[in-house]
């Protein structure tokens, strides 16, 4: 009996100090790499040339939708606008908070930004589908 209970405490003993010179594994932080959503026609190459894509495509995209309101033109009403939005685990846009500039500048950025497409592929954290926030600023100027 006193054999198995010094065996019992040799191995707790050993035990303790392996873990003290190897460190402490809760002190461990295990990173996972956030991959952006696909846009349509940007499903070739790696991550980061799909991210590169995802920003010309959304660059594009703001600019060829881009329609100043006529009243806010005509009132010379200029100013920044910051969308906050996400593409959610199903691919499509989901606006959040939107500020800075007038009323009717607000709801063009929202118009813009809702005309975005779904999604080839959503973004992606750990092999699942994970919602990826986006802060995107547009300028409004008359050139006046």
């Amino acid at each position: 009996m006193k054999n198995i209970l010094l065996i019992l405490t040799l191995l707790a003993s050993t035990t303790i100090f392996a873990q003290q010179e190897w460190g402490d594994v809760q002190k461990n932080k295990l990173t996972l790499k956030e991959l952006a959503p696909v846009w349509p026609g940007c499903e070739s190459g790696n991550a980061s040339q799909r991210d590169n894509c995802f920003k010309q495509k959304l660059a594009t995209h703001i600019a060829k939708n881009f329609k100043y309101p006529p009243a806010s033109y005509k009132k010379n009403e200029q100013g920044r606008v910051v969308v906050e939005f996400f593409i959610n685990e199903q691919g499509m846009v989901d606006i959040k908070n939107i500020s800075g500039g007038t009323a009717a500048l607000q709801a063009e950025a929202k118009r813009n930004i809702s005309l975005i497409p779904k999604m080839k592929k959503p973004g992606m954290m750990g092999g699942k589908p994970r919602a990826i926030k986006y802060t995107v600023p547009i300028t409004f100027k008359t050139g006046r």
